[in-house]
């Protein structure tokens, strides 16, 4: 599992560029960045990220993204193989331009019973901490504000580089970004049932902690970067179709079991 580098407020620049243009980019950022210790380990750099995202029967916070609401937070369960122990209770929440995220490490045994209603401890985290607790507080009142539940699996595998002295600055590529329903905990790592969210394009997002460094300026005026929007969650339950997420969907034929996954697409494989 990746080691836990949460930058808890930030502020970001996403673009969405294709594969030849990510691998130029790549080039320029290893003059100033090095690899993430753990993606650095790993054949291609990369390694997966799972969510489960949580939302309600009305897809609220699908439709604060689509209606373009500055003020506005998501929950997800952020995991990377399906034999994890733990996995994160994440609440990533905009303030107009600034990004914060909070984060709770919690057993796996004990996801179910959060869903279910059972009121936060210390014993359901993997380390007893104040912070985490408070953040697992926040989730759980914001899940039961909402009548929250799982709605969706996302995943892609990402390449992450950071600033040498410290996580001021964080720049990643994520490829193969992908989408199916889920309405369980069963935390999958295959797919059945799933759309392409962005195609063969990759996702590059610059994520700094106070001003943005003039080198990542020129980066983005060298390659004629567009700054757009990358909402995964959205994005992706708007090509799924929002019934098949909805409570109108939740009655419709599930996905058929998961076959086995092909080996990675060469955009990642030759990352």
């Amino acid at each position: 599992m990746p080691k836990d580098r949460l930058q808890t407020q930030r502020f970001e620049l996403k673009y969405i560029v294709t594969e030849e243009t990510a691998r130029a980019v790549r080039q320029f950022v290893r003059c100033y960045l090095k690899p993430d210790e753990f993606a650095a380990s790993l054949p291609d750099q990369s390694y997966p990220v799972h969510s489960l995202y949580l939302d309600s029967p009305d897809l609220a916070t699908y439709q604060a993204v689509q209606t373009g609401e500055k003020n506005r937070f998501k929950l997800r369960i952020r995991y990377y193989s399906s034999e994890d122990e733990a996995v994160y209770f994440e609440i990533k929440r905009r303030t107009n331009e600034v990004i914060s995220k909070s984060r709770a490490k919690v057993r796996r045994e004990f996801v179910e019973p959060l869903l279910e209603g059972r009121p936060p401890q210390l014993k359901h985290l993997v380390a007893p901490d104040g912070r985490q607790l408070a953040a697992l507080q926040d989730f759980c009142r914001l899940m039961h504000r909402l009548k929250a539940t799982p709605r969706s699996h996302v995943a892609y595998f990402r390449e992450a580089w950071m600033s040498p002295e410290n996580n001021s600055l964080r720049v990643t590529f994520d490829r193969d970004v992908r989408c199916e329903p889920e309405f369980g905990t069963a935390f999958r790592t295959e797919f059945g049932e799933a759309v392409a969210v962005f195609g063969r394009n990759v996702v590059i997002e610059l994520k700094f902690l106070d001003r943005l460094p003039l080198w990542c300026t020129e980066l983005v005026r060298s390659f004629n970067l567009r700054r757009g929007g990358a909402p995964k969650y959205a994005q992706g339950v708007f090509l799924l179709g929002e019934h098949r997420v909805s409570n109108q969907g939740v009655g419709l034929k599930r996905p058929p079991a998961p076959k086995p996954r092909a080996a990675a697409p060469a955009s990642v494989a030759a990352a």
